[in-house]
């Protein structure tokens, strides 16, 4: 198959769609908690997130345009400053799917879609419990793209709260031990398996090919 940029953009929509999300290959599955001032709680699955920068520690993730659409989760993270970013274990990959369907404000994700929640050291977002690796975050910059009217949210890293064994001493973690997901397209999920780590590469240390 070979596709130029007039043939990609005469494609039936859905199709277009599926294709161009699946092409990027496998992404963190990570549900995004927040919630309003109120308190009402907002959660919503997404696949965009990219680590920034290690010091300060931030973490970026893609959002949808939201001028003409409300986006509860957008709202939430302007109104309080703080949101939270979990891992989605395998065996919730269900439930966390359905996250993505067009409730009203008024319905928190958790507890339609059965996902237990918490709060942690004072922490103002919410948490979801069952997930092995969860980021805390405070709110730092939003950046517009303007080729096709979404966003870059950037935040930096208040809390990292993760099981001890997922880590080794040079603090890799390792995902096939912590059974979370990775997603492709906008629906299909796919487990992780950890295959091998090689040293950082330096031109002089080349191993034979």
């Amino acid at each position: 198959m070979r596709l130029n940029q007039k043939e990609i953009e005469g494609l039936e929509r859905k199709y277009r769609l599926n294709l161009i999300n699946s092409v990027t290959g496998i992404k963190p599955a990570n549900l995004l908690g927040t919630a309003d001032k109120n308190g009402q709680e907002n959660l919503a699955i997404i696949s965009s997130v990219v680590h920034l920068g290690s010091n300060p520690a931030l973490i970026g993730f893609v959002m949808r345009p939201h001028h003409e659409v409300r986006r509860d989760s957008f709202h939430n993270i302007m109104e309080t400053g703080f949101y939270t970013l979990n891992h989605v274990p395998i065996k919730l990959i269900k439930n966390a799917h359905y996250t993505s369907a067009k409730f009203p404000s008024e319905v928190s994700e958790f507890e339609r879609c059965e996902i237990a929640k918490e709060y942690c050291f004072d922490f103002l977002a919410p948490f979801v419990k069952e997930s092995p690796i969860k980021i805390g975050l405070s709110f730092q910059e939003k950046v517009d793209i303007k080729a096709n009217g979404t966003c870059l949210i950037i935040g930096k890293i208040e809390e990292l709260i993760l099981e001890d064994r997922l880590v080794n001493d040079l603090g890799y973690l390792n995902l096939e031990k912590a059974e979370v997901a990775g997603i492709s397209g906008l629906n299909s999920y796919y487990s992780l398996n950890y295959l091998e780590s090689f040293p950082y590469a330096r031109p002089n240390e080349l191993p034979n090919f």
